[in-house]
């Protein structure tokens, strides 16, 4: 009978040890690859709401129109939610609610449930360059343009400028809650 205690306790051991590398692995994974965010705020209504969770991989190449969770700019520890606008080298323009990047009309449809939900019969989207918005010509290197879908309650490029590539914590990929909106990006 001693022999199957020390089977059991040694089982237990090994099921404490595997547990202790995969808690390891999964803590790494969530340090260096992934981050685990929760969405605050109105800015990207309709299309993300408060309190939904979403993962992020950090290192991910960044494509215009991606959603991106970056450091604010403005304020000391906290963290935005935005969509890539604007590419390093890309000049950008709003004329009567339409997107021009280098002169050339962009779509824009991940706005549409917005823009019936919030314009309220105006534009969505002021009328602005990059220049009035004191920018300058065109996005400057490692940097990005980015904007809140909920554009008439959005602080974000228009206000503090452009987003340092460095200041960007990751693309988000996944939105695992609410379970009945879980989306892949």
């Amino acid at each position: 009978m001693k022999k199957k205690s020390n089977f059991a306790a040694k089982d237990i051991l090994e099921v404490f040890g595997l547990a202790l590398i995969f808690l390891g692995i999964i803590y790494a994974l969530f340090t260096f690859v992934f981050s685990n965010d929760t969405v605050s705020g109105p800015s990207m209504q309709p299309n993300f709401e408060s309190n939904d969770r979403v993962i992020t991989v950090r290192h991910s190449k960044i494509k215009r129109g991606e959603i991106v969770v970056l450091k604010a700019p403005d304020e000391p520890n906290a963290l935005y939610i935005k969509r890539v606008i604007g590419m390093p080298g890309d000049s950008i323009r709003f004329q009567n609610d339409q997107l021009y990047i280098n002169g050339r009309k962009y779509q824009e449809t991940y706005l549409n449930k917005g823009k019936k939900m919030y314009s309220m019969g105006s534009l969505y989207t002021e009328n602005f360059t990059l220049q009035s918005k004191h920018l300058g010509k065109r996005v400057p290197r490692n940097c990005y343009f980015v904007m809140g879908d909920h554009r008439n309650v959005s602080k974000d490029s228009r206000i503090f400028g452009y987003v340092k590539k460095s200041s960007i914590v990751g693309v988000v990929k996944l939105r695992y809650w609410p379970l009945n909106k879980i989306t892949w990006y």
